[in-house]
């Protein structure tokens, strides 16, 4: 007679996977939040080329970046998108359920996985969604009014499509600010500190100190991204997401050793 043991009723690999994506098509506030990211993202977008588009004689067609423009909204929206990642661990810990997650599965290095590639694959497609979407409404707005882009141009796929990358990374980096932190409030206040306020307090410090430090900066390397030109100061886009890689990374090595050396 075999004797099935705790270990044997834990949840596979797979099994979290499935679980996962059940929590996250089911809970509303991730509609919501993915409703609000495309909202945000291509709506400010589009009335960026909008503005651009009803002042036009006082472009300078020269520096003019159209594919850049058509983008802007994505600094906004990535905020959206970073409270989603969030919120996939917290919401689980205000709740009490982090408890039976965890007792479900073999390990809690398991879970933060499961969560990790789960949210990773919603937040790319969602990312590289609203990312195109905003730049082919742009330049439907722009054309006749300015020069526009196209996807075939120099470095033109390379902002697009790294601008929806950029902006999962930075949203994966959110969610190990939440299993490190553990209280939405607090997670989302820390995100938008470095996102937001940082490359403000930076702006404050002597130039020369300032430049060194701001190219390091999620916001700066997102700004370079969009852009089809090279920009003064900053990496080049690749190194850029390189570098926001390596930083998710070390968040989630960081937040898994927090998630495993304290209780529930």
């Amino acid at each position: 007679m075999s004797i099935t043991t705790t270990t044997d009723r834990r949840q596979s690999f797979g099994d979290l996977l499935s679980s996962e994506w059940v929590k996250i098509r089911s809970v509303r506030s991730t509609v919501i939040t993915l409703l609000v990211t495309a909202v945000l993202t291509i709506g400010i977008s589009s009335l960026g080329a909008f503005a651009i588009a009803a002042n036009k004689h006082h472009v300078n067609l020269l520096a003019f970046d159209p594919t850049s423009r058509s983008l802007s909204g994505v600094l906004l929206g990535q905020l959206a998108l970073g409270v989603l990642g969030i919120l996939v661990f917290t919401a689980e810990v205000a709740t009490g359920t982090i408890s039976a997650t965890f007792t479900a599965a073999s390990s809690r290095s398991k879970v933060l996985l499961a969560k990790v590639v789960m949210f990773a694959i919603v937040a790319i497609i969602v990312a590289e969604i609203v990312s195109f979407a905003s730049f082919f409404a742009g330049q439907a707005i722009l054309s006749g009014a300015t020069p526009t882009a196209s996807l075939g141009g120099t470095n033109v796929l390379r902002a697009v499509a790294g601008t929806g990358v950029y902006m999962a990374l930075l949203a994966l980096f959110a969610l190990g600010l939440g299993v490190i932190v553990r209280h939405t409030a607090g997670a989302i206040t820390t995100f938008v500190a470095i996102v937001l306020v940082l490359p403000l307090l930076v702006t404050a410090l002597p130039t020369s100190l300032s430049n060194d430090i701001n190219k390091f900066l999620p916001f700066t390397i997102g700004r370079t991204l969009m852009s089809v030109h090279s920009q003064p100061n900053t990496f080049s886009a690749w190194a850029g997401l390189g570098i926001l890689a390596i930083y998710t990374v070390a968040i989630f090595l960081i937040a898994n050793w927090r998630l495993t050396s304290r209780d529930a």
